[in-house]
């Protein structure tokens, strides 16, 4: 094993600015000598840090240096065969592990509950996605996994497959054992890609999930800065095995990233990498009591409850508390609640809140339970047993299933407007994805169900923020037409 203690990247931008260096190239601000006053004293210290391909500082295009050694020490902690940093989050590295392995105009197995970035990859990939039906839990009321039998079936009986892109875990922190699913795959000699945005630290092993590149996954895509002390957008792509090349990946990295990355960005995943490889078995057992008692006192406040998952066989990160009012209130409502007593959640969805808990000993912990009190307290008026209208979740497909107007074939529409009510039985031309959590419930190309608009207009009335058109906020939704010859 490397030296894990070492921090070369960030190590080598500090003893450039201790050389006293004076800025003859970008950025512009010089260190932060040329910068607003007013914020001055909120950038002066990360400003030291930004830096560009300047001698000394290698380049994550060609890395020779500092850049390299520190994604060789993040692939060593790792145990896989490359890591490459990423600073456009794993929205990047979903992009590009799917056009690196994707064929233009084959078929790509896909679950249904996967991120628009996943989607996204298949559109400028032009694969066709086969959608999987996920398996909704019955307590958390979310999409949790893929349907093992319906991977299966299509890996039997559809022609022209090129790979097997699963999210795992769930935004929720559920997750399944993979190592089965990439066996199988594997079998027909197919790569399996997985986003794991939210599991950068299942490494650390049990309680915690395990991670898909200790299950054999050919690419595993990890947000550093979702759990992990990472800035945002830092993320990493883990290649192990022979069946995704590196090159084709770097090779489209190079097109999708920054041609002038961000060394804030990646001096801060070289220290996330150093924190998770300097943790003790002493100080993660620590963490883990830590949430234990964190959960046992949630459980004494009244008007509220831990929810967990019905499925006994899903693992759930101890970083990810899903929380539900017993009052009646939508996650919505509970949300808003609690921002009014300055706690500020992940996500919020029509029955749950999602609160993710540091991976340290939170000592604010003691704070939050109080803030979650005095939140739920301003409505402790509700009646327990009150009647509030359910909002069922979205149907997704129960069968396997494929765009009804695949991408290759979508230039031969235009897109209109159109009430949504007026909407069913059409075919959607723009993507609807309710954010956070970023999963669309409509993309384009998508058949538009009664099912699917009735879930759209209930999460509209209840508060839910989407990533759509200008045209969705005054009730309309584009849809395909054939254009006349």
């Amino acid at each position: 094993m490397l030296d894990q203690t070492k921090t070369p990247l960030f190590s080598g931008i500090r003893s450039h600015w201790e050389g006293s260096p004076l800025s003859g190239h970008v950025p512009g601000h010089k260190y932060g000598a040329v910068f607003p006053k007013e914020a001055r004293d909120y950038f002066k210290d990360i400003l030291k840090l930004d830096t560009t391909e300047i001698t000394g500082m290698d380049d994550l295009h060609n890395p020779e240096g500092i850049i390299d050694e520190a994604q060789r020490l993040a692939s060593d902690l790792y145990s896989s065969d490359e890591t490459l940093f990423l600073v456009n989050g794993s929205t990047v590295g979903n992009l590009a592990m799917i056009i690196a392995t994707c064929k233009r105009g084959s078929k790509v197995l896909v679950q249904r509950n996967c991120h628009k970035s996943v989607l996204n990859g298949l559109e400028l990939a032009g694969a066709d996605p086969v959608f999987l039906p996920c398996k909704v839990d019955e307590n958390l009321g979310v999409a949790v996994s893929v349907d093992l039998a319906y991977l299966y079936k299509a890996l039997e009986t559809i022609e022209g497959i090129t790979a097997v892109v699963l999210t795992n875990p769930n935004y929720y922190g559920t997750a399944l054992d993979l190592e089965n699913i990439v066996q199988v795959a594997h079998s027909y000699d197919i790569p399996v890609l997985v986003d794991e945005a939210h599991g950068a630290h299942f490494m650390l092993g049990s309680p915690f999930p395990k991670t898909a590149l200790f299950s054999g996954a050919d690419v595993v895509v990890q947000s550093a800065h979702k759990t992990m002390p990472a800035m945002t957008m830092g993320s990493w792509l883990h290649i192990q095995g022979s069946r995704v090349k590196k090159e084709r990946i770097t090779h489209y990295l190079k097109m999708l990233q920054s041609s002038s990355p961000s060394y804030p960005i990646m001096a801060s995943l070289d220290l996330a990498r150093y924190y998770l490889a300097s943790l003790s078995q002493k100080q993660k057992q620590a963490i883990v009591e830590d949430i234990r008692e964190f959960n046992e006192e949630l459980k004494k406040v009244k008007g509220v409850e831990v929810v967990t998952p019905s499925d006994s066989r899903l693992h759930v990160d101890p970083l990810k508390l899903t929380l539900r009012s017993t009052k009646g209130l939508s996650g919505f409502e509970l949300s808003s609640l609690l921002e009014k007593e300055g706690l500020f959640v992940e996500l919020a969805d029509p029955k749950n809140v999602l609160i993710v808990l540091p991976l340290a000993v939170n000592e604010e912990k003691h704070d939050m339970i109080e803030r979650i009190v005095r939140a739920v307290s301003n409505r402790a008026d509700l009646d327990v047993n009150m009647k509030r209208k359910q909002v069922v979740l979205p149907l997704f497909p129960a069968e396997i299933s494929a765009l009804a107007i695949p991408f290759s074939k979508q230039a031969d529409y235009r897109k209109i407007k159109c009430p949504i009510e007026e909407a069913i039985g059409e075919i959607a031309a723009e993507a609807i994805v309710p954010y956070p959590p970023g999963i669309p419930l409509l993309f384009n190309g998508e058949k538009i169900t009664s099912a699917t608009v009735e879930y759209i207009k209930a999460l509209q009335q209840i508060g839910a923020r989407f990533q759509a058109s200008e045209a969705f906020k005054s009730n309309y939704i584009y849809i395909y037409k054939k254009i006349k010859e």
